[in-house]
């Protein structure tokens, strides 16, 4: 193994560590940051910085969230083996193939053509089963709903009826809601029409858009 792998292995442990020392306690998510290189994520000249608790800039003027938010948002989901898990935003894709690292069954949408192709090869290798779908976030991914959890990872103006819709009885969505900065929060669906919604923090997190993007240009 190259100088470089053990460096980051180390690096990958101790991030480990400090997730802990944060509050993440499901093993389940632990384990999949244990099982998943969030270097492989990043381009080569981020890898150093790869294992770091922060968030870092994406050649696509988006972002990588930072370790502990995804923990977070993972353990917020009570994800189980199995489980169907639509994810809103899939940027770099390590959040998706942490969820398929949990025992989850994927689908994640992108709107931005240009992060879609580079992200989508490299989910096809590190995550195989996950499905990646060029579209519109807000109007969901209805041919494969209803889905146990839901997932975004990009600042909501407000909660998308549309999500909420794909969304089983007893299942939960995580989503971060505002504009300039965002409340994390958890929602049961508790039926058709009556949701439970627990507020976990503030956060920041880029902003949610409507409309697929075709080009580099926002």
């Amino acid at each position: 193994m190259p100088t470089e792998n053990y460096l980051l292995l180390g690096q990958k442990k101790r991030l480990i560590e400090s997730l802990r020392q944060k509050g993440i306690t499901d093993e389940n998510v632990l384990n999949a940051f244990d099982k998943m290189e969030r270097h492989r994520f990043l381009e080569s000249l981020l890898w150093p910085r790869a294992y770091e608790d922060v968030a870092l800039k994406l050649t696509t003027d988006q972002t990588i969230s930072k370790p502990s938010t995804v923990a977070f948002q993972s353990q917020l989901l009570e994800v189980k083996k199995g489980m169907k898990v639509l994810e809103i935003g899939t940027g770099s894709g390590f959040q998706a193939a942490i969820l398929y690292a949990m025992g989850a069954k994927v689908y994640t949408i992108e709107r931005q053509i240009a992060l879609y192709k580079q992200t989508k090869p490299r989910l096809d290798e590190l995550a195989p089963s996950v499905v990646t779908y060029y579209g519109d976030g807000f109007k969901g991914y209805p041919q494969f709903a209803p889905y146990d959890r839901v997932i975004v990872t990009c600042g909501a103006p407000n909660i998308p009826q549309a999500l909420l819709d794909q969304l089983v009885i007893g299942g939960i969505m995580v989503i971060p809601v505002g504009e300039e900065s965002q409340i994390m929060k958890k929602i049961v669906k508790i039926s058709d029409t009556e949701y439970e919604e627990e507020d976990f923090g503030d956060f920041v997190f880029v902003p949610m858009l409507k409309e697929r993007v075709r080009s580099n240009r926002g």
